[in-house]
């Protein structure tokens, strides 16, 4: 499960702002996931949860924003919306696509005390 390894990172970056900007308590997390990253967000709760119990997040509210997967068609010149790699173009059925997004996961933003 990557999802654990993926918290943990995320928990470095919020420990991290939180020496630069010195606060005490992280409220909300807010994780940007795009629907291309291969990331579960009912998994990244659980492992949130987890990684977040003895450190400055203990508590925290994991909130998942996520975005959809976009690419360009190549045969229709469109950006168009997808759910998955290797679908074809929703406008004109083909399958020369390029992703243009969805692929990310950041932390959007924090709310601290």
């Amino acid at each position: 499960m990557h999802e654990m390894a993926l918290c943990e990172g995320i928990i470095g970056i919020v420990e991290e702002e939180a020496r630069k900007r010195s606060f005490a308590k992280v409220n909300v997390v807010c994780l940007e996931i795009g629907a291309l990253s291969h990331v579960a967000p009912e998994a990244m709760k659980f492992c949130f949860e987890a990684v977040a119990a003895r450190t400055i997040a203990r508590g925290a509210r994991l909130e998942i924003v996520e975005t959809p997967g976009t690419a360009w068609c190549m045969a229709c010149s469109r950006s168009v919306e997808i759910k998955q790699r290797y679908e074809p173009c929703p406008s004109c059925g083909d399958y020369q696509l390029q992703v243009t997004g969805g692929e990310e996961m950041r932390v959007r933003e924090l709310e601290v005390d």
